[in-house]
């Protein structure tokens, strides 16, 4: 099975950056790894203006409005990290972001797996530390 995450595609220890820039890494990434076609990208963009993508807990999980999913070829991540944070709008601050090109029900998967990793606030300040191989290891294991 393909991996859903490239470890050139886990970003760690980043500095602050506006947060369109941030997603524009995010689809360029996700359309070099043969995850998504062009127009994911400007659906991830979109999403942004009707609706801000941090869920609290200083994460961000950025992806494409629904009609903007067929541009999904398949399911993908990319993971940055922001010791210090990085805006992400309103005022909020964010240390991860997790960007999501996901298809069907993969996409509800990869929440959870965010949800249940990272729910509580030590569990955010620990991800910080991980290695590009432990964020790996944490997004690909089954």
């Amino acid at each position: 099975m393909e991996s859903i995450l490239l470890k050139e595609n886990i970003l760690t220890n980043q500095s602050e950056k506006p947060k369109e820039e941030v997603i524009r890494e995010i689809g360029r990434r996700l359309l070099i790894g043969g995850y998504i076609e062009e127009g994911y990208l400007d659906g991830m963009l979109e999403k942004e203006t009707v609706f801000n993508t941090n869920i609290g807990n200083q994460i961000a999980i950025p992806h494409g409005i629904e009609r903007s999913r067929n541009y999904i070829l398949k399911t993908g991540i990319v993971v940055l990290t922001f010791p210090e944070g990085t805006d992400w709008g309103d005022g909020e601050r964010v240390k991860v972001v997790v960007g999501i090109a996901g298809k069907g029900q993969e996409h509800m998967d990869i929440l959870e797996k965010i949800a249940v990793k990272l729910s509580e606030p030590a569990e955010v300040e620990c991800f910080m530390q991980y290695s590009q191989e432990e964020i790996y290891q944490m997004f690909v294991e089954e």
